[in-house]
């Protein structure tokens, strides 16, 4: 090889091994599979609804004698869950059923009951609920709290609700709706309740904030720096939070309305409206503080993933713990009957 054809040569390999530098160095941007995730095992779908009726999302709780309670929302086929809804009670000795009911626990011929969650804190258990008047617009739905000494006895609700507004000042705009709640105890011994907030700012995108209070029942206030979590300048959400702590660790389940996993990863969708909702694997975040949250990893799959069904919407993820650790994974999910959901079995997560 002469001069003349070193150079150009030369001018080949360095593009080449300049072009190998970039790719190698680009970030791989996969969204993994949690180790929660893969601790997921099938478990059923409970809970058909009545004949007239259909059920959605389960918040299950084992009471002090090791009884099985789920509260969940059931809507008349004739109604709407945006002001019919109301919350019911069942019990049963396993997750696999069967399941007896108890009561209405929540029902309001002026407001709609939603989405519960139920905790235990001490000797008081408490349920935090979407409630909204019928004769509001849609978006204005706030948040209740109520708590009871005995999964037996009636609910009492806090004098301080709605405990969230649909009201106030987030990021120098204004609230217009908070709901779909979750609770925790943190680290310090405080109350903190992660909810969907939306504003008007972005009134097509669902954000996640965080309220805290000093006692039980309220009041609870924003925290000054909220939203913790949003894609709304991507023109994407996220929403059903599901929030614990554990082993030092808080974390955050939610269902990924829109693909946030895809547009994360360098490849957003155009989504049509009869996409949104949870037909895609879940997300799972976690946090040292609570406040900031790491990249997410996939929280749980779809109904098809579980049970090689037709897709259908996995949503409202609650778990059930038992003697302090996460026993099984509850998920909302209208498969092929109208059943409340399915659940899983949570195996050697660590």
């Amino acid at each position: 090889m002469d001069s003349k054809q070193i150079k150009p040569f030369l001018e080949i390999v360095i593009c080449s091994v300049a072009l190998l530098m970039l790719f190698s160095c680009k970030p791989n941007l996969t969204i993994k599979e949690s180790s929660f995730s893969k601790s997921l095992v099938p478990g059923k779908f409970i809970l058909p609804a009545e004949e007239g009726w259909w059920n959605w999302g389960m918040s299950p709780i084992y009471d002090e004698n090791g009884k099985l309670h789920v509260f969940m929302s059931t809507i008349p086929n004739k109604g709407r869950w945006i002001k019919d809804s109301k919350i019911v009670h069942f019990t049963a000795d396993t997750p696999e059923g069967p399941y007896q009911f108890i009561d209405t626990t929540f029902s309001s011929k002026s407001s709609t009951y939603h989405n519960p969650q139920v905790s235990k804190v001490g000797d008081t258990y408490l349920m935090v609920y979407l409630v909204k008047e019928r004769t509001t617009p849609r978006l204005s739905q706030q948040i209740g709290i109520a708590t009871t000494k005995s999964l037996d006895e009636p609910w009492v609700e806090s004098p301080h609700n709605p405990i969230i507004k649909a009201s106030g000042k987030m990021d120098g705009a204004n609230i217009i709706h908070a709901s779909n709640p979750t609770f925790l105890v943190d680290e310090n011994g405080k109350y903190r309740i992660y909810y969907k907030s939306i504003t008007d700012n972005h009134k097509d995108f669902r954000e996640i904030s965080l309220a805290i209070g000093d006692n039980l029942e309220g009041p609870y206030e924003n925290y000054k720096e909220n939203p913790l979590i949003s894609y709304a300048d991507m023109g994407l959400d996220i929403e059903d939070p599901y929030a614990f702590y554990y082993k030092g660790m808080y974390y955050l389940i939610v269902e990924d309305r829109m693909d946030v996993k895809s547009a994360l990863e360098g490849n957003p969708k155009i989504l049509d409206k009869k996409q949104l909702g949870g037909k895609r694997p879940g997300l799972i975040y976690k946090s040292k503080d609570g406040i900031h949250w790491d990249r997410p990893e996939i929280g749980y799959n779809t109904n098809s993933h579980y049970f090689n069904h037709e897709l259908a919407r996995s949503e409202r993820p609650n778990i059930l713990w038992k003697d302090g650790k996460p026993e099984y994974l509850f998920l909302a999910c209208h498969d092929e009957d109208l059943t409340a959901g399915y659940f899983l079995k949570i195996e050697n997560w660590d």
